[in-house]
């Protein structure tokens, strides 16, 4: 990412502008191009704090060696050496060894399912460096999950060139992917399915009143209880006419 925004700066193009290209925050972006080199941009990871485990992690490298590799085993052994923690904390310190890392290595915190759902609705054009490097690692590890970005980039052709000739078959292989959910998903849009062609090829549909009843709501969750009826009335003509004036 450094390199990539440094190949930026040199010409004359705005931080904005490196932000939009990039899919980038603008603040991220400016760190980056003011940084000197890429340490400067590495968040530093606070030193792990010490726990009750700290002193049998010796034992557990050693009896893994030894072919021991139950972490209820291991839990039982410490326990009677007198350790008093849960059996899961123990099943966490080992998980490192069953990957074949050190097992005090620190492990990075895997993204959301509502990030990686973000990631795969997203166009493959409009994800930040960040997003399609992680989205990459996670679809060549999971299969499953692979089946399920292949499926929602083929309903999202659809959207694009609206235009629902492939929707049977996708519908077939929405059923036929082994999932449950995405089961009963097909099983659903079968239901519906005329309604459903009729959203994939026109224009017209419900999502300006989809956005104006997701403006009040807004409004009610920020102002409620602190705002009267007048200031309530006049947030709402002001938001009108903001989506009026910024389609």
């Amino acid at each position: 990412m450094f390199e990539t925004v440094h190949g930026y700066t040199g010409t004359a193009r705005s931080i904005s502008a490196i932000a939009r290209d990039l899919g980038l925050n603008r603040r991220t972006v400016a760190k980056y191009a003011r940084a000197a080199t890429w340490q400067e941009c590495v968040r530093r990871i606070p030193p792990r704090r010490p726990t009750s485990l700290d002193a049998f992690l010796e034992y557990f490298r050693q009896r893994w060696d030894e072919g021991e590799h139950t972490a209820k085993v291991l839990h039982q052994e410490i326990v009677a050496k007198g350790y008093r923690g849960h059996y899961q904390r123990v099943k966490m310190a080992i998980a490192p060894l069953r990957r074949g890392l050190p097992i005090d290595t620190p492990r990075e915190r895997p993204p959301s399912p509502r990030q990686v759902a973000r990631w795969s609705t997203t166009a493959p054009s409009r994800r930040g460096l960040f997003a399609a490097e992680a989205l990459g690692r996670l679809l060549e590890h999971c299969p499953e999950l692979d089946r399920t970005h292949n499926l929602v980039r083929q309903f999202a052709a659809m959207l694009d060139t609206r235009d629902a000739t492939s929707l049977p078959d996708w519908l077939n292989n929405l059923a036929a992917s082994g999932l449950p959910a995405l089961t009963g998903l097909a099983n659903a849009i079968r239901e519906d399915q005329p309604a459903v062609v009729q959203g994939i090829t026109t224009a017209l549909n419900s999502g300006v009143n989809e956005g104006k009843i997701t403006d009040l709501k807004l409004q009610k969750r920020i102002m409620a209880g602190r705002a009267v009826v007048p200031l309530l009335h006049q947030r709402v003509i002001l938001m009108a006419h903001l989506r009026r004036r910024y389609p």
